[in-house]
């Protein structure tokens, strides 16, 4: 769809699973399971959404996915689902990986920068070899040295190729005319949103704040988050915003609802489908 000056493109890596437990935390399951069913083996399935912003000189990937640097039992353990795949989205496009000038990670955890590299025979290397990755310093440094309980959510072969090609940011930040990021901690203490502004319209990918349309109430949070209350307080600080100025909102991991605005209802929030 067009946004003022520029296009943007919904892009899939597919789907995968979590359990649903850890996806609401809090959150008894007769309650989230309304919303999400779970399968036999109490799991969800999650969108493994991205996005391309064409601007008329940059091709910009948001998010890159689950990828592809994993084995079976890892495909297993996570349901992948690759029936689409990023590449082949952005192919769709007209685009190949030489082609994408920016990537934006809003963080580093397995399902957000899998394409951020890929295999080359033996070895592994960064998948877009022109451009520029955008992360933050702070999150880049707790990828390469994670802690006992998220060591399993960091895996440096998804990410670590691309290092010479990375920017390192030190907070909320302008990457370029119309495409910033706003620092939201709470899932990790540096995780991004990425704001999209041309022509008087605007957009968020609002990643894992809230990762679902499921998540949008205030205190639905998930058990990965290592700062829940720090979540809670950066919904308070950008939901109202998106609800107020009739943002498009990009969900990260909504495998029915990958883009919607948001509508207040008696007290909730609920989003409304996108049109034109």
């Amino acid at each position: 769809m067009k946004l003022g000056d520029f296009e943007i493109y919904p892009l899939s890596d597919g789907a995968f699973a979590l359990d649903g437990g850890q996806m609401f935390g809090v959150v008894p399951k007769v309650l989230w399971e309304k919303k999400i069913p779970a399968d036999s083996r109490n799991r969800i399935k999650l969108g493994l959404n991205s996005i391309l912003v064409r601007t008329g000189r940059e091709n910009i990937v948001i998010e890159t996915g689950i990828g592809e640097n994993f084995g079976s039992k890892f495909a297993d353990i996570y349901g992948v689902d690759h029936s689409t795949n990023l590449l082949g989205d952005l192919e769709r496009h007209g685009l190949g990986p030489a082609e994408v000038d920016i990537v934006i990670n809003s963080h580093l955890h397995f399902d957000h920068c899998g394409w951020n590299t890929r295999r080359d025979g033996d070895r592994t290397v960064a998948t877009f070899p022109r451009a520029r990755y955008y992360v933050q310093r702070g999150e880049w440094e707790h990828a390469v040295n994670p802690n006992e309980r998220d060591r399993a959510s960091y895996l440096e072969e998804f990410f670590r190729a691309a290092e010479s090609q990375t920017v390192l940011l030190d907070g909320d930040q302008e990457i370029m005319p119309g495409i910033r990021v706003q620092v939201t901690p709470g899932h990790t203490s540096d995780l991004q949103v990425v704001w999209i502004e041309s022509g008087g319209e605007r957009a968020c990918f609002v990643s894992d704040l809230v990762p679902t349309a499921a998540h949008l109430a205030y205190p639905w949070i998930m058990s990965f988050d290592l700062y829940p209350l720090e979540t809670l307080a950066s919904k308070h600080r950008v939901l109202p915003e998106l609800v107020r100025d009739r943002v498009i909102v990009i969900f990260g991991h909504d495998a029915a609802t990958p883009w919607a605005r948001l509508a207040e209802r008696e007290g909730k929030l609920a989003p409304e489908p996108v049109r034109g």
